[in-house]
């Protein structure tokens, strides 16, 4: 089994910055894929950024390119996204996903909100 949990998130003017975190506890040796996602309100989930466990980014949703950055620190089992000149459209909750090959793990979510 394998627990995540999400931190980092709050409230930020357009144009800042805040840093999500994403501990994973339990045996990671099975995910293939590490993600962020994220849902606005009334939105559906999309993908955000994906890092494989070699630390190789393989995607950005184009609107985060050249913002957000996604990296993991595999000895402290640890996912982050950075995300720099943010801005209102990016308010949503952000949730951190491990993908295994046959069951996906998510964690709590934690709340991102830009003001204008």
């Amino acid at each position: 089994q394998l627990e995540l949990v999400e931190s980092g998130g709050g409230l930020v003017q357009a144009g800042g910055s805040l840093r999500l975190s994403c501990v994973a506890s339990g045996n990671t040796d099975t995910i293939i894929y590490w993600r962020w996602y994220r849902q606005a309100p009334g939105k559906q989930l999309d993908l955000v950024a994906r890092i494989d466990t070699h630390g190789v980014t393989n995607y950005y949703v184009d609107s985060v390119k050249g913002r957000f950055t996604i990296a993991r620190d595999n000895a402290k089992n640890t996912m982050y996204l950075q995300m720099n000149d943010l801005k209102p459209e990016d308010t949503a909750v952000y949730t951190c996903n491990g993908r295994a090959r046959s069951e996906n793990y998510w964690g709590q979510g934690t709340q991102v909100t830009v003001s204008s």
